[in-house]
């Protein structure tokens, strides 16, 4: 017997094995290089059509556009059809974006290719953690969902830099070329896979008190919310280390600061995971926004002293990043049925907190300086972490969010 998504139902619950994990890692590893490539491959992309930088970060800005609008609907289309035909098709839809990002003859062409690549990206990612976290074992479905994740930290401070050199030496065309042919290749073991084994059903864990009040679209809008303030709080951050490093005129240490920053994020999101399966993903989610805005703060007053500022970048990603993978075993536990639905609202959360980091960031640090940024970044975590929590009410079904 199928469920309505075309995948088999039944209650067997079995360990996910290495293969499957490992195809979702490398999924979200090439797709969050592609996504993290393109702001160090401007300058080559304006060379190469003769633009200025700022017109050239549209692109980044297509992409995300592309990215928010496209993602909720993707993630309903993903629960309604069979998961896996939506992945591998969005696959394909991804790769012949990058080749057309690489063949566009005019800047006009390439901003289409990015929209694009943005709409299939965010097929792609809610669908492949809601595989992995459907045919994990419940009591290890943060965890899974953390070492999954940990694919797209890796493209933040490996891929990236990876893609930057092959723009240098190869042409910013080739990047686009061999992400081309690396998810297209992933596309066929994706459409074998996740066919082979029954998926187990969610289950939210035991002993979680209900609240009253909150229904199940208040609830999905109110976590998805927690998202957008945590990546507020956290690209406030990140976005600006390397501009204000530079002004301080400490350039040298910004290549091995976000290498200590990424290893950071990489052994958070495992941490975070493990924790949120062993107790109650609400109260980690929330210890992790409180711990954020305490070590958002400590990197603002140790920013003076680079020994000191590695050591607080090094805490706060792997406080901040331990959140990630509690929030999404939240919301796979409340919404077995819409999943992937919203998954990918929270993916949209995502990219808004981020989107409002850049678009206030700028302004502010040019008025008032990278340590008031941190400042604000780490009043907005707190606020995060009072609107987090709350469950379903007692005896109401979850709406569809």
């Amino acid at each position: 017997m199928c469920s309505s998504r075309g995948e088999p139902a039944g209650d067997v619950v079995s360990a996910l094995s290495a293969g499957p994990v490992v195809l979702a890692w490398l999924t979200q590893f090439l797709v969050g290089t592609d996504l993290f490539v393109v702001a160090p491959l401007l300058p080559h992309i304006a060379a190469a059509f003769s633009l200025s930088a700022a017109s050239t970060g549209l692109l980044v800005t297509a992409f995300s556009i592309a990215y928010v609008v496209a993602s909720p609907l993707a993630g309903r289309l993903s629960d309604r059809r069979d998961r896996a035909t939506v992945l591998v098709v969005a696959l394909v839809l991804f790769s012949a974006a990058n080749v057309g990002t690489a063949l566009a003859p005019g800047f006009g062409m390439l901003l289409v290719a990015r929209l694009v690549a943005g709409a299939a990206a965010a097929a792609t990612g809610p669908t492949v953690y809601v595989l992995v976290s459907t045919r994990a074992r419940p009591q290890n479905r943060a965890q899974v969902l953390a070492v999954v994740g940990s694919g797209l930290l890796t493209a933040l401070w490996v891929g990236a830099p990876a893609g930057s050199l092959l723009g240098r030496y190869v042409g910013w065309q080739a990047a686009f070329v061999i992400l081309a042919a690396g998810t297209f290749l992933l596309a066929f073991p994706h459409a074998v896979v996740w066919r082979a084994r029954p998926a187990p059903a969610p289950v939210a864990p035991a002993g979680a008190p209900p609240r009253a009040g909150l229904s199940g679209a208040g609830l999905a809008l109110r976590a998805v919310a927690v998202t957008t303030l945590w990546a507020f709080a956290v690209y406030t951050l990140y976005t600006f280390l390397a501009i204000a490093l530079h002004a301080d005129g400490r350039a040298t240490a910004v290549t091995w600061l976000l290498v200590v920053y990424g290893v950071g994020a990489v052994v958070g999101g495992q941490v975070g995971g493990r924790l949120a399966d062993r107790g109650d993903a609400v109260r980690i989610t929330r210890a992790a926004l409180a711990l954020t805005a305490v070590l958002e703060a400590a990197v603002a007053l140790l920013f003076p002293v680079t020994w000191a500022l590695a050591c607080a970048l090094g805490l706060f990603a792997c406080v901040a990043y331990g959140f990630f993978p509690a929030q999404q075993r939240h919301l796979v536990d409340l919404f077995p049925g819409r999943a992937t639905a919203v998954l990918s609202w929270n993916n949209s959360a995502l990219f808004v907190g981020l989107s409002l980091a850049g678009a206030a960031g700028g302004p502010l640090v040019h008025a008032a300086g990278y340590r008031t940024l941190l400042f604000l970044g780490a009043g907005v975590a707190v606020v995060g972490c009072f609107v987090a929590g709350g469950r379903l009410s007692r005896g109401r079904p979850v709406r569809r969010p």
